[in-house]
């Protein structure tokens, strides 16, 4: 039987241009194959195959625009493989951990010597990789995404698990079968992508962690009685709800820590805008969806979001402008543990909070004069020092500490 396939919900988008056409008539693809490659003057796209079979029929060519339901191609398949259509899959930003922006204009010399659409060249250009040295795997030689992150792999490292180039002694080889019986297990595509990126974040920006506890014992308790009477309505109250709070007020009383570095590095871009980013942990790796004005929403409609952004997430639903235009990244290890850890600052961003498990702990009580037990709640904030000096990281922790004390102080 034929099947045609046909543009998925792309969000807002409307007639955005096909860039690239990732298959042949011919080609046999299986469910989830990118086929074509849509680029917004926001984002990438890769349209995925809502079925599996072979290409029969291409119905678009490079330069076409396309919108919701345009048909792409058809395909000869059988009944039993065809699928609903999925959701266009966002390109993931550079870093993982982090939500994706707007790639950067693209102007190299030897434009016309690389076979590459422009969502390419933009993500070589964030690299600092000079495209016309990359040799392309795709369709006529095509410069594919995989193709820019191998080639600043084998540059910066002997391996794929890192080390060399730039100076770095590299990393030895092992041949790990000598000892037992191993296999080789593809990464996720989210991890294939941002890790080359993740590297190149540690390397460039100098990390510095700042560790903190705050009491939450009363917000806790607040917490609770939300979460319960939310509960019936299908939404949850977490303390990532507060935390969101929390962080735009202290952002707002220290705005360094909400800028980025301007490009000339002489300056910073002070953000009049507060968009937070939150770690949320999917089947496909890391994504950072956002709360776009955080600051105009109170603690229930944060919930709600955050509990649909994070259902999104995990069912591979989220659009690019779920993670577009943060200020700033929690990342919370939740329930699954931990003590403190350095979460990586996820650039242009210059500085990430890091959450891990609260727990019970003796606290001295001046009143009384006893120890009492109160709920402590572990805060790792990591920030670019060229930006943010300790003493400005430790009175942002501070802050959130002060306002995490009183649920009240969020109200204000």
């Amino acid at each position: 039987m034929t099947i045609d396939v046909t543009v998925p919900d792309i969000g807002d988008f409307d007639s955005v241009p096909v860039v690239s056409i990732l298959v042949s008539v011919g080609d046999t693809v299986a469910l989830e194959d990118p086929l074509v490659e849509l680029e917004s003057d926001k984002a990438t796209m890769e349209v995925p195959s809502s079925a599996a079979g072979v290409v029969k029929e291409i119905k678009v060519a490079e330069g076409d625009k396309v919108s919701e339901g345009s048909l792409l191609m058809v395909l000869e398949g059988s009944a039993t493989e065809e699928k609903p259509a999925l959701a266009a899959v966002p390109a993931p930003a550079p870093v993982a951990a982090a939500p994706a922006t707007a790639p950067a204009p693209v102007v190299d010399s030897g434009f016309s010597k690389a076979h590459a659409s422009p969502s390419i060249r933009a993500f070589a250009r964030q690299l600092d990789i000079d495209i016309n040295k990359i040799n392309g795997t795709g369709r006529k030689g095509r410069i594919l995404r995989e193709d820019v992150t191998k080639y600043l792999k084998s540059n910066t490292a002997a391996t794929p698990a890192g080390g060399g180039g730039m100076g770095i002694p590299a990393m030895p080889v092992v041949d790990f079968s000598k000892f037992g019986p191993v296999e080789d297990v593809e990464m996720p595509r989210v991890k294939k992508l941002s890790g080359p990126a993740l590297h190149r974040a540690w390397l460039n920006i100098p990390h510095v962690t700042v560790d903190e506890e705050a009491d939450i014992t009363e917000l806790d308790a607040y917490r609770r009685e939300l979460d319960t009477a939310a509960k019936e309505q299908g939404y949850r109250v977490t303390l990532l709800s507060f935390m969101v709070k929390a962080c735009v007020s202290a952002l707002k009383d220290h705005w360094e820590v909400n800028s980025s570095i301007h490009p000339d590095g002489d300056k910073l871009i002070k953000k009049n805008f507060y968009n937070i980013g939150f770690a949320a942990d999917t089947p496909q790796g890391l994504m950072v969806p956002v709360i776009k004005d955080a600051d105009r929403k109170g603690i229930v409609e944060i919930s709600k979001e955050l509990g649909a952004l994070s259902l999104a997430a995990r069912e591979g639903k989220l659009k690019s402008p779920d993670m577009q235009g943060a200020t700033f990244t929690i990342s919370s290890l939740g329930g699954i543990g931990g003590t403190g850890f350095t979460p990586i600052v996820n650039a242009p961003e210059v500085a990430i909070l890091g959450l891990t498990r609260a727990k019970m702990a003796p606290v001295w009580d001046k009143a009384s004069e006893t120890f009492v037990p109160r709920l402590m709640q572990p805060l790792s904030l990591s920030f670019d020092h060229r930006a943010i000096d300790g003493a400005l990281g430790a009175r942002f922790n501070a802050s959130l500490k002060h306002l995490l004390g009183d649920v009240r102080r969020l109200m204000l």
